[in-house]
């Protein structure tokens, strides 16, 4: 799981990270503020592949694989948990099930949860199925789940991208063999969603993210899978564009934030040329103004993650290799992306 900062409907940031025996969950105790409640362990047996969704209510929803034994031997199952306000308890973990209920052997074979929410509420739930398809499950937003869905495809790899728009348009980004990753999309919020057309993507397995980069357009970013560099596409590109990056690992954690007055989408990533995280920005969905990766906080840090917090500020925050939270802001009295001294919050 890469670390996932999300902003509370109280302006709070929550962090959340998996750790050994689930979840370790770290609580800003004001909006912007500089103290921390936390870490606090949800435990949860047999957890890996943990994700993190919000929608518009500010609700946050944990999905992860779960691995158990039972006298039939090991079981696989998705499960889902909801923490309704910052700072407070989870439900319960509810079992999803798997697209393949009657083949435990298939189960074990499906990929990592991707989820968002649409413009109703609806969480939707992908996985990529043993078949090498996309399988997806819906809850309405009343709470009452459908059942599996098959949405077709082939080839997939791990690493599904699921986000919305402000306007709770869904999009779906599949890794794929053959140079190509596939796409889902509602056209409208509200709608069906319907299958896109073929991205030209030959992309590393578990190296999707994406970010609203205007009102209603998603910027999807991957790795290439030979260069290891990261691209840039959204729908009404010609072709995907390169953003440097090739010493890099992992998704890219990506914000839309104001810099020096300017709409800018900024990245980083962990560097493996350096041991420390890189970060860039530029001016939204320009790429053609090219991208400077600058180095940034303690070597060894890994898995960042970013979000704007309840004073507008940019918030880098990252895992040390004690397994403790790191927190760095952006500066609002100096030029260009900017950030304060990194704090340390506490060890998972």
């Amino acid at each position: 799981m890469a670390l996932r900062l999300l902003r509370g409907k109280d302006g709070r940031l929550t962090a959340y990270a998996q750790v050994a025996g689930g979840v370790a969950r770290w609580t800003e105790d004001r909006p912007g503020g500089s103290s921390w409640t936390g870490p606090w362990l949800i435990e949860v047996p047999g957890l890996s592949q943990v994700t993190v969704a919000q929608g518009a209510d500010g609700y946050a929803h944990l999905l992860g694989t779960r691995r158990t034994e039972d006298k039939d031997g090991p079981r696989v199952d998705i499960v889902h948990a909801t923490q309704f306000q910052t700072g407070r308890p989870l439900t319960a973990w509810h079992s999803l099930g798997t697209p393949h209920p009657k083949d435990r052997a298939k189960a074990r074979r499906i990929g990592p949860p991707a989820a968002a929410l649409d413009s109703t509420g609806a969480l939707r739930v992908f996985v990529r199925n043993a078949g090498g398809g996309v399988s997806a499950r819906r809850q309405d937003p009343k709470g009452t789940w459908e059942r599996w869905t098959d949405w077709k495809g082939t080839h997939l790899l791990d690493g599904l991208s699921a986000a919305a728009t402000a306007d709770g348009r869904l999009e779906l980004f599949a890794p794929a063999g053959k140079g190509a990753a596939l796409r889902w999309y509602q056209p409208k919020p509200g709608a069906a969603p319907q299958r896109g057309e073929d991205i030209p993507a030959d992309a590393q397995p578990d190296s999707a993210s994406a970010v609203e980069s205007s009102p209603g357009t998603l910027t999807h970013y991957w790795r290439d899978a030979h260069s290891g560099e990261v691209l840039a596409w959204r729908p009404d590109a010609p072709a995907p564009a390169r953003l440097g990056g090739a010493t890099g690992t992992g998704p890219v954690a990506a914000v839309r934030a104001v810099v020096d007055g300017h709409d800018c989408t900024v990245l980083a990533h962990r560097d493996t040329a350096t041991g420390a995280l890189a970060v860039a920005a530029y001016p939204c969905e320009d790429e053609a103004a090219g991208v400077w990766w600058t180095p940034s906080g303690e070597p060894g840090a890994h898995t960042p993650a970013l979000a704007i917090d309840g004073q507008s500020r940019v918030v880098l925050a990252a895992l040390g290799l004690d397994g403790g939270l790191l927190v760095a802001r952006q500066k609002t009295d100096e030029a260009g992306l900017a950030l304060e001294a990194w704090t340390r919050v506490g060890r998972g």
